[in-house]
């Protein structure tokens, strides 16, 4: 009866970085864990994690570019682990390359599994939620869906997308008076694996935007987020700045990034031109959690959900507001005393 009433989650991207260590985080916390991914291998290295922390994993091999694949792993969860109460949206592939150098099949590549991907899950989980009027859908973003950066171009545009689609969702569910909950987690810099298995043109290895952050505090921010449903929990003050600061001033951002933004996404290390990458087929003996960066990355950090960030911001521009208005009044105070004053003298 124990293991009937456990909530189920179901988690895209399960097989490395993110995705891997947001299983392991729900498993912790007694979830059923069903795990979609195109390696087997990685998966069942997924499984094995969830299972050493006392809770139950289902392997589900899928490409989330493919709906109908989806859709199958959906139905095969609900039959073998119960009602999907938590689904979220973490896989993703990119390509490190200028505009220039990349290919329409490449662009169409990665938005079918990071764009795409997410609507096809969220499709998916809909299918299901819709009927029982519950459950939380989780988006796993990023910074970059706010402010992109050079080099990473169909990345980014996927990311952009996420957004957009998930805010055109949350209003529907709203005027359907839904209480199906829809959250978006926008990431910061994160040691995962996929700066060693990404498609890259150029002359360097990849590397993370420093600073970095473990993949277990996403997963935290993500575990965070199914339970609270805020609209958006922006993760590190990375993240938090360069959401901000390209409301402020994109300008300066954009020569920023033109100046910094290709080194700083390249290590001190030549690239390896026999490097196999991930785009159509997944690279095995790489799925694990970390990336190679754990002696840079930090283990924690920030979350705020955006509704504090707007709340504190609003509290902020009043502030201003009323201490700009009680200078005024005093300093017209202070010279209505002086006005008076002199008269007073001149009529002497």
């Amino acid at each position: 009866m124990q293991a009937y009433h456990s909530p189920t989650v179901v988690i895209t991207g399960a097989s490395a970085g993110v995705g891997r260590a947001t299983a392991i985080a729900f498993g912790q916390q007694g979830y059923k864990v069903g795990l979609i991914a195109r390696s087997r291998e990685g998966l069942e290295g997924a499984r094995a994690d969830v299972e050493a922390v006392g809770s139950q994993a289902l392997v589900l091999p899928a490409d989330v570019a493919d709906a109908q694949a989806v859709e199958q792993a959906a139905a095969r969860a609900e039959q073998e682990l119960g009602p999907i109460d938590v689904w979220i949206n973490s896989a993703m592939l990119t390509v490190l390359s200028p505009v220039a150098e990349m290919t329409p099949e490449e662009y169409r590549r990665v938005t079918e599994v990071t764009y795409l991907g997410y609507v096809h899950g969220t499709l998916a989980a809909l299918r299901y939620m819709r009927p029982r009027n519950r459950g939380t859908i989780v988006q796993v973003g990023s910074a970059l869906a706010y402010r992109a950066i050079p080099l990473q171009s169909a990345y980014c545009g996927a990311k952009f997308a996420i957004r957009g689609f998930t805010d055109s969702l949350r209003s529907e569910l709203i005027h359907e008076g839904s209480h199906i909950r829809l959250t978006m987690v926008q990431l910061p810099a994160i040691n995962t694996p996929q700066f060693d298995w990404a498609r890259n043109r150029m002359p360097k290895r990849p590397q993370p935007v420093p600073p970095i952050f473990q993949p277990e505090a996403a997963a935290q921010a993500i575990l965070q987020a199914a339970q609270t449903a805020p609209r958006e929990l922006w993760v590190g003050r990375p993240a938090l700045m360069v959401i901000l600061g390209n409301m402020l001033a994109p300008s300066l951002i954009d020569r920023k990034l033109a100046q910094q933004g290709y080194s700083d996404q390249q290590a001190n290390e030549p690239a390896d031109p026999n490097q196999e990458d991930n785009l159509y087929t997944p690279v095995p003996g790489k799925h694990r959690v970390h990336g190679r960066f754990d002696e840079l990355a930090q283990p924690d950090t920030l979350q705020i959900s955006s509704e504090t960030v707007g709340k504190l911001l609003l509290a902020s521009t009043v502030g201003l507001a009323l201490f700009t208005f009680l200078l005024g009044y005093t300093k017209g105070k202070k010279s209505d005393g002086k006005r008076i004053v002199d008269r007073r003298n001149m009529e002497r």
